[in-house]
Order: structure tokens, then C-alpha cells, then sequence
């Protein structure tokens, strides 16, 4: 007897909103937060994927259950996703959805890292626009291409703010241009309770709205930027349109405003949002020993060749430009005290670290950092060069001393310094547009001596000022 295989129905994915959440260090903190100021009746299920070691045995599923009236549970294989449920990935398992199941895949062998990039991906091609993304705190920049194609297939991304223990994920994101809002997470939970409510469609046309394309013409722009002008003395016309309007653009959002123009109008009668776009357009990205080469080139090579060659009783003059929170600065300090310790005779050292934000130069003035902050610095350094105050790091008195943070500089307006021997300007031409790029490289050409050396990021070139350099 032959039988006709009878065809299988293909399932039919149910309408409810997936919120995928993606996390690595200081993602517990950041969910707990989340969780904590969300209802319990939101209609959405959510999938909980945090960075953990292969070898590390995960107690995420208990931890959350304590800031939430959800259930929450350890992912099964194949498990269907139902609304108001918390999946949590296993510790030892790599995820993907199919067709409304959650489908769990093996851990390659010496794969220290989950990716959120997969279950993004996976869940942007099955759900399309029934999928909210969001990125939390967390090192290196897995999400960013799985936020990409939540955006690209219409769902709704977010990321957070500065408040992330570790910013390097959300920030990787943010920069990529595919965040449609910027929030801590318990302002996620609100925006999320907000969505359940107001229904994701209607959501995504206010949001389209927001974030369509500013045109480089645009009068309201001009408007915004003569604002800034007035209050702050900060001329942002001359920067890179392209990452200002997408600043802007957050800001247009996270106000509920439909327009530039209108945002302007707001911008004009509100002198608090000025201060915080103000704040969000001054990019402060740095770390200690940014970029370990860069780095290990100026211990073995660079520094020892500039402090040779001075003579003695001369004072060794280094300037950082956008120094933000002073972190640049003092690790070229502790190179040079390095190579100094075991000399007799020490060439004095004077290093002025500026920029335009005050906030910043405060903190870099303090020389206080947390423990993320200095996760970058070995733990020889650590004992030498800081003590620990409470739940802060302190920088050793000799390094602040030979560290001078002045006042607000801005150095497409305010007299250079002079006389540098050295002069660390990394990725601040990338912010600017090629006539202030061509401006700063004459700012710094000038307050450079006739033999001294300019360091720019590994994204800047000198340009049309080669013929000043060699």
C-alpha cells in the first residue's frame, strides 16, 4: 500500500512582541534594573542573553526572579515563547529563535563568547517588526550587527545610556547609528510599558518620524546649532554632520518631539535640554592604555627617545587636547614615571590635559575612577599608582601633580599652548569636518617645537598639513 505523506502546516508565529536583551559585564545590574520597573502584564516575552565563561555556572534565572512577578526560566531546547515570560539562556549554550522556538545550539569548544549578534539576527528575519532589541552594559560590540538587522527589518532597538557599568556594547551600537533610543534601563522599562500599551505599529511611524534623514540645509538645524552657539561658545556647525544630526536626532526622540523644528522650539524655551544635548554632542570615549600597541610603542620607543634627548634641566612638555576624563593623560604619566623610576637624575615632566567639556575636567582633576574603569590597568600598576577610597580608585599625588588639567579649551577658538615636545590628539579629527580638521593640525603645528611629535588615532591622517610634518 503506498501512502502520500500528508504536508506539514507551517506554524503560524504568534503576534505578540519578542524583546531580545542582550548583555555582557555589569548586564545583571543593568536587567535587574530593567525588570525591577516593568509591569508584569506587558503582553511581551522576553529572552535574556548575558557574556558568560563556558566553565561559569549561571545564577541568573534566581537573581532576576527576585525583581519580577514574571516567570522567569532557564531556556529548554526548542522552547515556544509565550507573552509575560523571562527566558534566560543556559550557561554553557549558544541560542537561536525558529519559528516561535527558542532553539539552543552547542558551545564550540574554546568559545568564550555568546553571540547576541545570532539570537538578534535569527529573531529579525522570523519576527520582523515584532521584535524590540536592546543592548545593556557590556565590553566589546556583540549586538551591533544584530540590532542592524532588528532595525533593518522595522523592529525597535535601544540601547543604554551612560549608565552602563561597561559601555563599550551599547557605545559600539550607538556610534553605528542603528539605536532608536538611548535610555538607562529603568527608562527602557518605562519606554517598554509604553509600547505594550500604545501598540508597536503606531510606535514605529512615531519613530520613523523622529529619526527621518536632516537634511545638511536644514534651517531648524542651523537653529539648534546658533542655541548652542549663544549658550555654550561652542561653534558645532564645524563638526561632522553626519554623527551630530544623529545626536540630535536622539534627543528629537527622547523628548517626543515629531521634528528638528520643533525641537528647536524647545531647545530655546528649555535651558536643561541644552545643557544634555550640550553633554551627548561632547564625545567622551577613553580608557586607560586605549589601544595596548599604541601604547606599547610609546614605552619602547617613542618616550624613552624624547626623554633622551633632553638636556639637562629642561622640562619635559606634553599636551593631550580632548582629554576628557583625564584617563589618556595619566597613562602617559605612568609610562614615563616607569621609565624613570630607576634613573638618578629625572627629567622634570609637565603634561596639560584640556578640553571643552568643564564636567569632564573636573573628573580628570579628582582622579577618582571606578573599579570598570580601570579594568585596563595590571594590577602591579594598580598597587603602585592608585590607592583605593571607598569604592574608588585614587591616583597617586605624584602622577596628579605632573598632570595639569586646565580649564575649559576650546581648540578651534582659544589660544594654543607651546612648546610641546609631544602632543597626543587621538580621535578628535574624526569629529570635525576637513576645515577644522586643517584648522587643528595648524593649532597643533604651532604649539609643537621645531623636533617634537604629534600622535593622532589610528582613523586620522595629517592630510593637507603633510607638508608640516614628516
Amino acid at each position: 500500500m503506498i501512502s502520500k505523506k500528508k504536508p506539514v502546516k507551517k506554524m503560524q508565529l504568534k503576534s505578540f512582541p519578542i524583546v531580545a536583551i542582550g548583555a555582557s559585564a555589569g548586564g545583571l545590574e543593568a536587567v535587574s534594573a530593567l525588570f525591577k520597573n516593568l509591569n508584569a502584564d506587558t503582553g511581551m516575552a522576553y529572552i535574556f542573553v548575558q557574556h558568560l565563561s563556558p566553565d561559569h555556572k549561571s545564577l541568573l534565572t534566581p537573581l532576576i526572579s527576585k525583581t519580577t512577578k514574571m516567570k522567569v526560566q532557564q531556556i529548554d531546547d526548542m522552547e515556544l515563547m509565550k507573552p509575560n515570560n523571562i527566558y534566560v539562556i543556559p550557561y554553557n549554550k549558544g541560542i537561536k529563535v525558529i519559528d516561535g522556538h527558542i532553539k539552543l545550539l552547542p558551545r564550540k569548544k574554546g568559545d568564550s563568547m555568546l553571540s547576541i549578534d545570532v539570537l538578534f539576527s535569527s529573531l529579525a528575519e522570523t519576527h520582523k517588526k515584532n521584535v524590540i532589541g536592546i543592548i545593556l552594559s557590556g565590553n566589546a560590540g556583540d549586538g551591533t550587527k544584530g540590532l542592524k538587522a532588528i532595525k533593518k527589518a522595522g523592529g525597535i532597538t535601544f540601547a543604554q545610556d551612560d549608565t552602563a557599568k561597561y559601555k563599550s556594547m551599547p557605545t559600539s551600537a550607538i556610534n553605528e547609528g542603528v539605536v532608536d533610543y538611548i535610555l538607562s534601563p529603568s527608562e527602557i522599562a518605562v519606554e517598554l510599558i509604553r509600547l505594550s500599551t500604545e501598540g508597536l505599529r503606531k510606535s514605529r511611524i512615531k519613530t520613523k518620524l523622529n529619526t527621518d534623514t536632516i537634511p545638511y540645509t536644514d534651517p531648524d538645524l542651523n537653529t539648534v546649532f546658533d542655541i548652542l552657539h549663544k549658550r555654550k561658545g561652542v561653534d558645532f556647525s564645524y563638526y561632522k554632520l553626519s554623527t551630530i544630526k544623529r545626536r540630535i536626532k536622539r534627543r528629537v526622540v527622547k523628548n517626543n518631539t515629531k521634528t528638528v523644528k520643533e525641537y528647536a522650539k524647545l531647545l530655546s524655551k528649555n535651558n536643561g535640554e541644552t545643557e544634555a544635548l550640550y553633554a551627548d554632542l561632547l564625545i567622551n570615549v577613553t580608557g586607560f592604555f586605549r589601544d595596548t600597541e599604541t601604547f606599547r610603542y610609546l614605552k619602547t620607543t617613542l618616550l624613552p627617545k624624547i626623554l633622551k634627548d633632553k638636556k639637562k634641566g629642561e622640562t619635559l612638555r606634553i599636551w593631550v587636547p580632548a582629554c576628557s576624563t583625564g584617563q589618556e593623560a595619566y597613562s602617559i604619566a605612568i609610562l614615563i614615571t616607569e621609565l624613570q623610576e630607576k634613573q638618578s637624575s629625572k627629567i622634570p615632566v609637565q603634561i596639560f590635559a584640556t578640553d571643552l567639556s568643564e564636567q569632564a575636567i573636573r573628573t580628570a582633576r579628582l582622579g577618582e575612577y571606578s573599579k570598570a574603569d580601570i579594568k585596563s590597568v595590571s594590577t602591579a600598576r594598580i598597587d603602585h599608582f592608585f590607592t583605593k577610597v571607598n569604592a574608588k580608585y585614587r591616583i597617586s599625588q605624584h602622577l596628579r601633580d605632573m598632570c595639569v588639567f586646565g580649564t575649559s579649551h576650546n581648540i578651534l577658538r582659544d589660544p594654543p599652548f607651546s612648546r610641546m615636545d609631544f602632543i597626543s590628539c587621538r580621535n578628535l579629527l574624526i569629529y570635525f569636518d576637513t576645515a577644522a580638521q586643517k584648522k587643528v593640525l595648524g593649532t597643533l603645528y604651532f604649539s609643537l617645537n621645531e623636533k617634537g611629535y604629534l600622535m593622532l588615532g589610528k582613523s586620522e591622517s595629517i592630510g593637507n598639513a603633510s607638508p608640516h610634518f614628516t
